[in-house]
């Protein structure tokens, strides 16, 4: 399990990220442990989380991943780990966080950062991120933008400062984006060099066979100012295993919570999917093997967040690391690719 350093800072970082969405929801305590345990005994070294999860977020579960990976915690070497963590924002109505608090400025994210050092049972988060932006944008799925939906949020600098608090106060190490557009990418870097303030160090964003819109402007932007992506849901929830074009009512993350994953529900998603599956099937591999080493072998990932709601998945997941991605395979995969230009955006 290769290191790697997320964009200019001193945070080195295992090439597989666990993602822990499923703790607390479809995954019990011992469950998220043993995951736990098996990530550290691969190599992991990085553990992503969120105050809302887990997921779908509902008042009754927030915060419960957190919780477990607290409890699990305790038993660790904290210097061995790198823990990252995201503040809920504003415009998705989940009152329940931080009483509808959202807002990106200092008493807010406080608030947030301090909630969760106490769920996670440590002292500083490694990397906080923005969950999503403040200001109007399309996300999780949505795919124009659209100005007439524009509304108050608070100013970039101000949030920028605000983290810069936070880390000169020892609760946060470093801070991130996620589920950014190039502008917001831009526009975070641009204040923090204007004004002498830590830059985000990362990115962590929608991106697998079905989503790469990340290769159209943030590949670039990154590169170019040192921000490394952290790549989500590799396996588009599961789709991009074929499980639901065998059986349209699979058990899965899909038909358990309706109305959830709505961008992988899209007309030309079924087609794309059959075509990386036969793909798949024609170089001795399985969906999920071709899926996840195609992101593992992109040249701008610097962690790939992989998630499982079974130690079984999770071996699976970890295999295909090893797996070689030939250019005649990845020139097959680019044309299918224009032929099914992302279907989940």
């Amino acid at each position: 399990m290769q290191r790697r350093f997320l964009g200019n800072s001193d945070l080195q970082v295992s090439e597989i990220c666990l993602g822990t969405m499923t703790f607390g929801q479809q995954n019990s305590a011992a469950e998220g442990h043993a995951q736990l345990d098996r990530a550290l005994a691969a190599g992991i070294n990085f553990i992503d989380t969120a105050e809302m999860y887990p997921v779908p977020p509902r008042a009754a579960s927030c915060g419960r991943t957190e919780e477990i990976i607290g409890s699990w915690l305790r038993g660790q070497a904290r210097d061995r780990l790198v823990i990252a963590s995201k503040a809920a924002g504003p415009s998705r109505g989940l009152h329940w966080i931080r009483g509808g608090e959202h807002a990106f400025d200092y008493g807010s994210l406080r608030s947030a950062v301090e909630g969760s050092l106490r769920r996670l049972q440590i002292d500083h988060i490694d990397l906080y991120q923005l969950h999503w932006p403040a200001r109007n944008q399309p996300m999780f799925g949505q795919w124009q933008f659209d100005p007439a939906k524009e509304h108050a949020a608070t100013p970039i600098l101000e949030t920028i400062e605000a983290l810069a608090r936070l880390m000169c106060e020892g609760k946060i190490r470093h801070y991130g984006l996620s589920n950014e557009h190039p502008w917001g990418v831009m526009e975070f870097v641009r204040l923090a060099r204007e004004n002498g303030l830590p830059r985000p160090v990362s990115l962590q964003n929608a991106y697998n066979l079905l989503n790469r819109v990340y290769e159209n402007g943030l590949a670039e932007v990154c590169h170019r100012e040192g921000v490394s992506l952290l790549p989500y849901s590799p396996l588009a929830f599961g789709v991009l295993t074929g499980k639901y074009l065998r059986d349209p009512q699979a058990a899965g993350r899909i038909n358990e919570f309706p109305g959830f994953g709505q961008r992988y529900g899209k007309a030309g998603v079924a087609s794309a999917v059959g075509a990386y599956v036969e793909l798949a099937a024609r170089h001795g591999l399985t969906p999920t093997q071709l899926a996840l080493a195609f992101v593992y072998s992109r040249w701008f990932v610097a962690s790939t967040i992989i998630g499982a709601t079974s130690v079984a998945q999770l071996d699976e997941d970890l295999a295909a690391l090893a797996l070689p991605v030939s250019p005649a395979l990845l020139a097959e995969v680019d044309g299918i690719h224009m032929r099914h230009a992302n279907p989940a955006p």
